[in-house]
């Protein structure tokens, strides 16, 4: 059986991973990882059941030295993901991250240390499989189309933007499309920011609205034509499938994995 604790179980995303590991054969959820004191278990918050007798702590080390989780699901955010996927490799214990907002420093460091320690870690910005196969077509597209926006959709109580997800996309595509500057020589944003973030001439758009989850799509303009892919999650389920391949996959990995589409 492997051990797994989740940090952010209280969070949608959170929950529903504890939903998901709790019914996994192979998985033990041994622990759950908060920033305050809210409880002793899990059972004792209204968004479990009261036989989740799962032990809440309140600091990651402790966590680790009492319950020796194999793998560390973190699902909290930008301002506590670092650490937490720092401190899980310099004991040992496997992270697999769907937070984003790593800086290219923190995540090279992270890969270092994953890396001289031979302790697996999988940071992926999407665990659906339909939104890696979107950041894949995008990418062929993009061979072929080379003028492209993005623009990602999430709800309005995500912190960062750029999304991950958004980021990795732009990311992906600059590997297959040389860069260049698209639209007009001369033009000029009469509010700042209305053109969207510039990646290698691509431009990223962030939208933040109640009622959505998480959602994208890429725009790719030709003469006379325009291509869009597009993915939509509509509810956080699509996610569950990707983390928990992650979980098996991470014991078999000594290094960091960045995107879940460089092992499916």
């Amino acid at each position: 059986m492997l051990k797994v604790a989740i940090a952010g179980a209280r969070g949608k995303m959170g929950t529903e991973a504890v939903h998901t590991m709790m019914k996994k054969d192979n998985v033990q959820l041994v622990a759950a990882l908060d920033y305050k004191e809210i409880g002793n278990t899990l059972s004792e918050l209204p968004n479990f059941p009261t036989d989740y007798k799962i032990p809440i702590y309140t600091n990651i080390i402790t966590l680790i030295e009492e319950m020796k989780p194999d793998v560390l699901i973190d699902l909290t955010n930008p301002h506590s993901v670092y650490e937490h996927t720092k401190i899980a490799l310099q004991h040992n214990v496997r992270p697999v991250v769907g937070t984003t907002g790593f800086t290219d420093e923190q995540l090279s460091e992270l890969q270092e240390l994953s890396k001289n320690s031979g302790t697996g870690c999988i940071i992926a910005p999407n665990f659906a499989i339909g939104a890696i196969l979107m950041m894949k077509f995008a990418k062929e597209a993009a061979k072929y189309l080379p003028d492209v926006e993005i623009i990602e959709m999430h709800h309005d109580q995500k912190l960062d933007a750029p999304s991950g997800t958004g980021l990795k996309t732009a990311q992906m595509i600059a590997e297959t499309r040389e860069q260049k500057i698209q639209g007009h020589s001369q033009e000029k944003e009469t509010h700042v920011g209305a053109r969207g973030a510039d990646f290698e001439g691509m431009r990223i758009h962030s939208v933040r609205l109640p009622g959505l989850v998480a959602h994208q799509q890429v725009l790719f303009g030709g003469d006379g034509q325009l291509l869009t892919i597009r993915h939509d999650s509509f509810s956080r389920q699509s996610f569950m499938g990707g983390i928990a391949y992650c979980v098996d996959e991470v014991m078999n990995l000594k290094h960091l994995v960045y995107g879940l589409e460089n092992l499916i």
